[in-house]
């Protein structure tokens, strides 16, 4: 629950609202596919539909699950969870192409003659969901993706760019993006690895078939999970103790020569809930979503 101006809201009812206005102002509903994970799945569900979707015509919302991966420990071996399976985790933003398949949406979109599919984080408050000009620009540029971003404040900030490797559409992580290369700028002053990726995707539904076909590198992200220990003794850890492995949805870009990017304002568009306190905090985000709004 977030505390804004117009009084306590859940990131949910916050969404719908543009859902809501999108309504108003283009006289038509937005079907609206939410991605969820095993563990949520039905958590998710049952929320909406005790808030009764707050307002929002249920039958335009529908939900897909994504795929899971197995956890390893630091030996590289399988944990097992209560049950004695073996423990998985969700499969990264990068499962959503083959989830789309799996679930039977990607044929009724197809049946549904929808064209354009917008793809966006959940935790991106003041996200523009409906944008003609997004839209707009990747068809006038004859790209098949689009996708936003806002400018780097500074050569440190940790955010992934966009870039080019080998002449294909990439974005490479803070972490991954050498000192010197970070503090590069161009004959305007601006950064010249600046455009910071910000979750926010258009897709032509032609091209999502081919991108689910796409063999995606895995990522691996050291962190803390409970397991079944050999002597059947379920421990809590109380720090990382296995990695889990995520697929990004942006890796299937590189099958592309290009893809559209619009730079948008970050005040206006960019206000993640991903720390509990400090950058990217609920109170970061509600004071830019008060200012919008």
């Amino acid at each position: 629950m977030l505390n804004t101006k117009n009084g306590p809201k859940y990131i949910f009812e916050i969404l719908i609202d543009s859902f809501k206005q999108a309504k108003k102002e283009y006289n038509t509903e937005i079907q609206w596919y939410i991605m969820t994970s095993k563990e949520n799945h039905k958590e998710t569900v049952d929320f909406l539909e005790q808030h009764n979707y707050f307002g929002y015509n249920k039958n335009k919302v529908k939900f897909f699950t994504q795929g899971e991966l197995p956890l390893l420990d630091t030996n590289g071996k399988v944990i097992l969870n209560k049950e004695k399976q073996i423990k998985e985790a969700a499969n990264g933003n990068g499962g959503i192409y083959d989830a789309f398949i799996k679930s039977g949406l990607l044929e009724e979109i197809k049946q549904n003659k929808i064209e354009w599919v917008f793809v966006n984080n959940i935790d991106n408050i003041v996200s523009n969901f409906i944008d003609p000009l997004l839209l707009g620009l990747t068809i006038q540029n004859n790209k098949k993706i689009g996708a936003k971003s806002v400018a780097k404040t500074n050569p440190k900030e940790k955010v992934g760019v966009f870039c080019k490797i080998n002449g294909k559409p990439k974005i490479i992580e803070y972490i991954d993006l050498p000192k010197e290369m970070a503090e590069q700028r161009d004959e305007n002053g601006e950064l010249l690895y600046g455009e910071v990726n910000i979750g926010a995707y258009l897709f032509n539904t032609s091209v999502l078939e081919n991108l689910a076909k796409v063999k995606l590198p895995y990522h691996a992200a050291f962190k803390k999970s409970e397991y079944l220990a050999e002597n059947g003794e379920y421990i809590e850890p109380e720090s990382p103790n296995i990695y889990k492995f995520e697929v990004f949805i942006f890796d299937a870009f590189a099958g592309y020569d290009d893809i559209t990017i619009l730079r948008v304002k970050r005040e206006d568009e960019f206000a993640p809930v991903k720390n509990k306190e400090g950058a990217d905090s609920p109170e970061t985000a509600v004071k830019l979503y008060n200012a919008k709004f």
